[in-house]
């Protein structure tokens, strides 16, 4: 048994949000031990969903990686949250601890990485200590200390400066009333929050136990930032390193380029192999260029990482030789779409639930790719892979929809006739722009007209659907959505898609439309829950609640088809992420 499950088992009983350990070693799978595949194994679909598909020790060469539209939110560690960002910030920053680099389910275990060992929990959980290891420093050769960590994570609590980012640690963190980050207020003593006893120890005090806090440390929001580099809203674009790879480009919308980190000790970091020398991303691409690109090998990653476009799908899935190089892994991820009760006449919760009548689900799960490469249909929040999740259908409507149901619901909120607004989605994701037509002819049939409204996705959140006054200045009355968990739990997956406390009238949230009082005690009781049985029951409960004011469509339970990397080494799926696990990559003959 880990350290980490032993901690969390001890602290199970007193702890209020006692995640189950949901890590561990991998069966054996005829490898190295290691879960690597033998050299020279012949390519099939699925080969890096549990090993190392050609793996590698060698050095050198360019990886470089492609993305459709420009980054979604930033490469500031502090201020990031889509998960292609976790996966990506790794190459330069080192947060307290992380998700094991490895393939299987041993990827869902934490492991120290800027820390010594994974927290240590006193006070019933409520208190967690961690130490720093020796000679870690920054690109500069300055040495981390501890309360350079302190400030990286309050500075992430600055919504304002840092809209979009996780809201964990203010949620969480016993902060004094009125702290709103060290730029706006840089006098206010933050210690009863977060002290730091000497340069090495970092002590994290919360309001309240909580057995899961090392799935908060795996943040990016706690690798160390300098607060004499901060530069604040500009920081991103030259983040001070402490991993292997330093920014040598940053051209917003264009490329970024990693190079390597000449004050990288390998040996203060034993999860990171850093085999190549140079990474290129370059942004903005077409979508399909993407797909050509990395079956020619020409282009080593999708960065983005949610699957290939319709135009590639049929070709992966009908020809052996193609199919044999991709993987589709199952994903904690709903594909779904926020309904606006703040957009008139959807303040009306019939009208809300025309919209659940209406929508054809089938052309939900077609434009996602069908059963393989999109998901399953869904008439919950929670993926079956979350624990507390309960099989329901608060709005039974078959597979195409029940347009009688939906027009009953119109007469019921006044609009027999139907009413018009706007579904908004990522202008460079194709499959949302699929989703945004199906519910324009699905909702036709009722006498709802759906105008599609593509968005930037680099603003999608801070600036548009993600901003409250926005959305109802501009009758957004849909938004297309999409969430993976952040870690897989009930809280992890729901608290920030269901909190109206999230919510922020300054943008940022990627909660556009839950905004129910009962939801939010109901997660703080979960939260102070001793019993797992009894707190997996709420967070089901809660599921259903949201449901119930029909503020969400849930549309699919996610999976994604990938092309396998070509070229490249050291290839497998991180669970954690539902991903390549980026920083493992070598480039094969470089």
């Amino acid at each position: 048994m880990s350290r980490r499950t032993k901690v969390l088992t001890a602290f199970a009983a007193v702890a209020a949000l006692g995640l189950s350990a949901c890590g561990g070693v991998g069966e054996d799978d005829g490898g190295d031990g290691n879960g690597n595949e033998d050299s020279g194994a012949a390519a099939e679909f699925n080969s890096a969903l549990t090993e190392v598909f050609n793996p590698s020790e060698e050095q050198g060469g360019t990886l470089k990686m492609g993305k459709p539209g420009d980054w979604g939110d930033t490469v500031d560690p502090g201020e990031t949250y889509y998960g292609y960002s976790w996966n990506f910030t790794r190459y330069y920053a080192r947060p307290l601890v992380m998700f094991n680099p490895v393939p299987g389910k041993g990827s869902q275990e934490i492991v120290p990485d800027l820390a010594e060992d994974v927290g240590e929990p006193s006070d019933g959980g409520q208190t967690w200590t961690y130490t720093l290891k020796d000679g870690v420093t920054y690109e500069d050769g300055t040495e981390v200390t501890s309360e350079d960590v302190k400030y990286a994570v309050l500075r992430s609590t600055d919504k304002e400066t840092f809209p979009s980012g996780p809201a964990y640690f203010e949620a969480l963190l016993d902060l004094p009333e009125g702290y709103q980050g060290p730029f706006k207020t840089p006098d206010m003593d933050t210690d009863q929050a977060i002290e730091t006893p000497d340069d090495k120890t970092i002590v994290f005090h919360l309001k309240q136990p909580f057995a899961g806090f090392d799935y908060l440390a795996q943040l990016p929001q706690t690798a160390p930032v300098p607060a004499d580099k901060d530069t604040g809203a500009k920081y991103r674009e030259h983040v001070i390193s402490t991993g292997p790879y330093m920014w040598d480009t940053y051209e917003s919308g264009k490329r970024y380029v990693l190079v390597r980190n000449p004050e990288w000790d390998q040996s203060t970091d034993d999860l990171r192999k850093a085999l190549p020398d140079r990474i290129e991303v370059q942004l903005n691409m077409n979508p399909n260029d993407v797909d050509n690109q990395m079956i020619s090998g020409d282009l080593h990653m999708d960065i983005e990482s949610i699957g290939v476009q319709p135009a590639t799908r049929g070709r992966l899935l009908n020809d052996p030789d193609l199919k044999a190089m991709s993987d589709n892994p199952v994903a904690s991820r709903l594909q779904y779409t926020s309904v606006n009760p703040t957009v008139k006449p959807l303040d009306n919760i019939e009208c809300r639930k025309a919209i659940q009548f209406g929508m054809d689900r089938s052309a939900y799960v077609t434009a996602y790719g069908g059963p393989i490469a999109g998901g399953d249909p869904a008439t919950t929040i929670m993926p079956p892979t979350i624990p507390g999740h309960v099989d329901f259908d608060v709005f039974p409507a078959g597979e195409t929809g029940d347009v009688e149901a939906a027009q009953e619901a119109l007469e019921a909120c006044g609009q027999p006739d139907g009413f018009e607004t706007n579904i908004a989605y990522r202008a460079e994701r194709p499959q949302e722009k699929a989703v945004a037509e199906a519910f324009q002819q699905s909702l036709e049939r009722i006498g709802i007209t759906a105008n599609p409204k593509p968005l930037p996705q680099g603003t999608y959140f801070t600036e548009t659907c993600g901003l409250p006054p926005y959305v109802v200045k501009n009758n957004i009355g849909m938004c297309l959505n999409s969430w993976g968990a952040d870690w897989n739990d009930g809280y992890g997956f729901l608290s920030q898609i269901v909190d109206s406390r999230v919510i922020r009238e300054t943008g940022g949230s990627s909660n556009t439309s839950v905004r129910i009082p009962e939801v939010d005690e109901m997660l703080d009781e979960a939260l102070a829950e001793l019993d797992d049985a009894a707190r997996e029951q709420l967070w089901g409960e809660i599921d259903r609640r949201v449901m119930e004011e029909a503020v969400i469509y849930p549309g699919v339970h996610g999976k994604v088809l990938l092309i396998r990397p070509q070229g490249v080494t050291n290839v497998f799926v991180n669970e954690s992420y539902g991903q390549y696990d980026f920083m493992s990559l070598g480039v094969e003959n470089p």
